[in-house]
């Protein structure tokens, strides 16, 4: 059949409006290659569960025998009421079959440029979802990261051990299972080739516990907290919260331990506002909380009942009158293990509301902690993608890499953020391992030269209720793609040579990006950017998704920039050691 006569006739079916929307419908089975896993029914996330009915975006590559037909330009097709039906099972839809490590049914785009791959247009929204809801801490964002890794073909390396790599293959380690560095090696790598590196961050502003949580007012059981990072802590009140993070347990024989991560799902905490009636001055003055006493969350109301045989604990292990009785209790039921086997914790307060789809047309991520794990979950999967199959990195002269820190929130300052060398030590063990020991004379020298950094950190979107915020000409909006960051004090370390280089990625795909510089009279956030940059010297660009709300306990982004970051980050790996090579500065 003619292509452009076939697209006649769905055209004159359904309706082309020209605002770009993309349906997140759920499973939509087709009815050829797909495997036992598929057919699994998959956990709603928000979205519409495989229904075609009347307003709903359909968003699928259009076949027609063995031709790709494209449309190109932001266009959705709309089934009205009267149509005739669509069938899941139509060979007008195409499929993708995912990894095995993520999420079993996956959209296409409707519309895509012929300059991209149908896997290309795969969406990752409903998997960020789930990472999402399954990361509440930095300790576990880490631990699915590493599962993923895993499930993709990655072989995890030990830091304290000696690294076998090969040209061609897939590694990874981890840091205190809060940073995670990731990387694939080209099977046309030669020393002094570079490394290919997105950089992002695995902690968010936060409520942790103190050393020493156990407190009690008025006969409430309450929980020290302290804060972490700068986050809108007025947003914490009267939310649903619970705790996360991880534990040390001991074993049965008394002579070591094990590290193991917590999750209690129900929420157990919340920190009530005062009523208006005994603060009638709020709204005109201001919601104004003390954190060191404003800031406790509700345990229980209830005083614990402490028997004799929990008495002679304590006294056994101090550190159990350093909690809550109730609390540690919780724990070991969740953990399955006895309150005497928890040696030590280090646990987050965490919103139990999940991440999901919202807004009218379910254009926008509601969710926590978007800052920056939506950065961190784009790059992981862009590079899990870019090296899944047999083929991708055959022609490949560069390492690609992923490095995801902790503490960014606070500094970077500590063994596993990157103000650490964890990167730049990891790059030095691979060049010197692939060199098979010996290393040539300023080879991890040339090697850093080559290597180009992405710093991905989620970008402020211009508020629509505070537009002046924002520089007049830079105002990044969501679902524009992603936002490319510049000051010339260097709290980004973009350049305007890294800046053009990110750029050219993006135009040979068609995919768009923004510019942002904060206004002269207001101070400039930071990144890992320059502190990586300025480490050993490695070019960089800044740049994140745009989104509102940054550091509330809920954020906002938009969908679509999840999707366009995604297939960025991925372009970046497949076309940047062509593209470095059209432009020469240093000679």
């Amino acid at each position: 059949m003619n292509v452009n006569y076939a697209l006649k006739i769905i055209l004159s079916k359904y309706k082309v409006v020209s605002e770009a929307r993309k349906h997140e419908g759920g499973s939509m089975p087709h009815s050829q290659n797909i495997s036992e896993a598929e057919k699994k029914p998959r956990r709603k996330t928000g979205y519409n569960s495989g229904r075609i009915g009347s307003n709903v975006i359909i968003s699928n590559v259009v076949r027609f025998g063995k031709t790709m037909a494209s449309i190109t330009g932001p266009h959705v097709l709309l089934h009205s009421r009267s149509s005739p039906s669509l069938k899941p099972s139509s060979p007008f839809f195409l499929f993708r079959k995912p990894p095995n490590s993520l999420s079993t049914h996956r959209r296409a785009l409707c519309s895509i440029n012929s300059n991209l791959t149908p896997n290309d247009s795969v969406s990752i929204v409903s998997d960020l979802l789930d990472y999402l809801n399954h990361s509440w801490t930095q300790f576990h964002a880490t631990a699915e990261a590493k599962r993923q890794l895993l499930a993709a073909g990655f072989h995890l390396l030990n830091e304290n051990q000696h690294w076998d790599l090969k040209p061609g293959g897939r590694y990874f380690f981890t840091r205190n299972m809060s940073c995670l560095v990731a990387f694939a090696v080209g099977e046309k790598y030669n020393v002094g080739d570079g490394f290919h590196v997105i950089a992002a961050h695995t902690d968010s502003p936060c409520l942790k516990l103190k050393p020493k949580t156990s407190s009690s007012k008025a006969g409430y059981l309450m929980v020290n907290v302290q804060t972490y990072g700068a986050g809108l802590w007025h947003t914490w009140f009267d939310r649903d919260l619970s705790v996360a993070g991880r534990v040390i347990l001991r074993t049965s024989d008394d002579d070591s331990y094990v590290h193991k991560l917590v999750k209690v799902n129900r929420p157990i905490l919340r920190i009530p506002t005062l009523a208006i009636h005994l603060d009638r001055t709020v709204n005109q003055d201001g919601f104004k909380p003390n954190l060191e006493s404003h800031l406790l969350p509700l345990l229980s109301m209830k005083p614990e009942d402490i028997c004799s045989e929990s008495k002679d604990k304590t006294t056994a292990f101090p550190s159990k009158a350093y909690h809550h009785p109730l609390l540690m209790q919780v724990l070991s039921e969740e953990l399955n293990c006895d309150v005497d086997d928890i040696a030590s914790i280090e646990l987050n307060v965490c919103d139990t509301q999940p991440s999901c789809l919202g807004g009218g047309n379910n254009e926008f991520i509601f969710s926590g902690r978007l800052d920056n794990l939506a950065s961190s979950y784009c790059s992981l999967r862009a590079l899990i993608d870019s090296c899944e199959s047999p083929g991708d990195l055959a022609n490949e002269h560069a390492i690609r890499m992923v490095a995801l820190f902790d503490n960014e929130e606070v500094g970077s300052g500590s063994v596993q953020g990157a103000g650490a060398p964890t990167m730049f030590q990891a790059m030095r063990r691979i060049v010197g391992d692939l060199a098979n020991i010996y290393v040539g004379e300023g080879s991890f020298e040339r090697t850093i030269r080559q290597s180009f950094l992405v710093s991905a950190d989620m970008a402020h979107g211009v508020h629509p209720n505070f537009m002046d915020k924002h520089e007049e000409l830079h105002r990044p909006e969501l679902q524009k793609g992603l936002v490319i960051k510049h000051n010339a004090n260097q709290r980004y370390a973009t350049s305007g040579i890294t800046s053009f280089l990110f750029k050219e990625v993006g135009k040979i795909y068609n995919l768009p990006t923004q510019e942002f510089v904060v206004r002269n009279d207001m101070g400039c956030g930071s990144t890992i950017g320059p502190i990586l940059a300025s480490g050993v010297g490695i070019r960089t660009v800044d740049c994140g998704i745009a989104q509102l709300s940054m550091h509330s306990i809920r954020e906002i982004c938009g969908k679509e920039d999840i999707d366009i970051a995604y297939r960025h980050f991925k372009a970046f790996y497949h076309s940047f050691s062509n593209i470095d090579k059209t432009l020469t500065v240093d000679f």
